[in-house]
């Protein structure tokens, strides 16, 4: 019964937004619960998690780098050649290239942890790339859009260590102190975090009921291809460049009951990560540039771009968790 609620995750998601743009008001008020929710979610996966799975990540130094490498680079390119492509305003342009330009966010973790990709990666992953966006978000905005920003980076690293990291330390520690406890109850740590997500995306549909009227065509479209241009150069030139980066057989297999060892090759497991983390960013951070230096038309990209990777990363999720 648990486990055909989580299969039913991309249906509640849908259920739940449609709710929402109907009730944006009631979802919106519930917009302090998303931090606690988040944390609930990571607590969830790191439960999931063992200190051998983040020892496994920091032998694979060339996997994290090719991950940061597509953030930075692909993804900022993408926004640029799509924003030119379908000849946007300025201010909407810029709005696409500095959400192509943020870092990794939050929710990539979440899609990593039920897509049964490698959730030590992924976090490593959403971690150095949050650090590296003091120096390289504001630059690469300058580098396409021509306008230097201040990336407030403290706070986004405060996030991080927050919502990520300290409550999946915890949930590792539990993990490791209580292991047969932990493993009598894991198939209920999905469904929590099931819950828990689709709550998350509603209350972020009704905060945005408002951009998706305001949207247009043209700006979900671009936001929609600008993700699975991520998603794909993450998926296919991680798999280009296997033989090189990816370590032998079994060394980032997934962990614990969500995948047990062996169940996928270790090359799939690390594509899935790669392609989520560099399609997903941190949109939240985007609109809040936009907004504070560029205005309310830039901050439109980020606003979709957020409903959007939800909405698509539940569906990805889904699909990756059934085949295994």
């Amino acid at each position: 019964m648990i486990k055909r609620f989580s299969d039913f995750f991309p249906l509640w998601a849908l259920l739940f937004s449609a709710l929402a743009l109907w009730f944006p008001g009631f979802f919106a008020a519930g917009a302090p619960a998303i931090i606690p929710l988040l944390g609930v979610v990571m607590f969830c996966m790191g439960v999931t998690l063992g200190p051998e799975d983040f020892k496994r990540v920091a032998k694979m130094p060339g996997v994290v780098a090719l991950g940061l490498t597509l953030q930075y680079g692909a993804m900022p390119f993408f926004g640029w050649l799509i924003a030119r492509a379908m000849n946007f305003p300025p201010d909407v342009a810029t709005g696409i290239i500095i959400v192509g330009s943020c870092p990794g966010g939050t929710a990539s973790n979440v899609v990593t942890y039920l897509a049964k990709g490698n959730l030590a990666l992924s976090i490593t992953l959403t971690l150095c790339s949050t650090l590296l966006a003091v120096a390289l978000t504001p630059s690469l905005i300058w580098v396409y859009a021509g306008a230097w920003i201040d990336v407030p980076v403290a706070a986004m690293t405060w996030s991080v260590f927050k919502i990520v990291l300290i409550p999946v330390t915890l949930g590792v520690a539990v993990n490791t102190i209580w292991r047969k406890q932990v493993t009598k109850a894991l198939s209920l740590f999905p469904a929590v975090s099931v819950a828990a997500i689709v709550m998350i995306i509603a209350i972020i549909v009704g905060l945005n009921a408002g951009s998706i009227g305001k949207s247009g065509g043209a700006v979900a479209l671009a936001v929609i291809i600008h993700n699975m241009l991520g998603l794909a150069a993450g998926y296919w030139l991680s798999w280009a460049i296997a033989p090189m980066a990816l370590a032998p057989s079994g060394a980032l297999a997934p962990s614990g009951a969500l995948a047990p060892s062996g169940a996928l090759a270790p090359d799939t497991a690390t594509r899935r990560t790669l392609a989520i983390e560099v399609g997903m960013q941190n949109s939240g951070l985007g609109v809040a540039l936009a907004l504070k230096y560029f205005g309310a038309a830039a901050a439109l990209p980020g606003a979709v771009f957020s409903i959007w990777h939800n909405l698509g990363g539940a569906f990805l999720a889904s699909y990756w968790s059934r085949k295994g």
